[in-house]
């Protein structure tokens, strides 16, 4: 109980930045928790309905938002989202917990090397 508790708490902070909380929350109930790929990533996103619907509004208050940006990135996320879900149920699971380490590698390796521009 205290896992999921330190873990859900650490992914709303993560998530309320922006940079979701499933980079936390998906090795925290596989690993942690002993919960099977599909299903924790399925949480993750049952998960991020209210933590998103949170962070969108602190950040709509403060005025961080693009709303011309956002528009087409939300009308082809969800396109997106759609094909991958339908990829994700269809794979084995080693396979799906192998692609989802490759992707975190990625971006953590992305995020030590690229420049910041503020």
């Amino acid at each position: 109980m205290i896992i999921t508790i330190i873990a859900g708490f650490l992914s709303g902070i993560i998530s309320g930045m922006g940079v979701g909380g499933g980079a936390v929350l998906i090795p925290a109930l596989t690993f942690f928790l002993g919960v099977n790929q599909h299903v924790a990533q399925c949480t993750n996103l049952y998960y991020f309905i209210p933590t998103a619907i949170v962070a969108l509004l602190v950040h709509i208050k403060n005025k961080n938002i693009m709303f011309k940006t956002a528009v087409p990135l939300i009308i082809f996320g969800i396109l997106g989202s759609v094909i991958g879900s339908f990829v994700a149920v269809n794979i084995s699971t080693k396979v799906l917990r192998k692609i989802f380490a490759v992707f975190l590698f990625s971006m953590g390796i992305n995020q030590l090397f690229t420049k910041n521009k503020t």
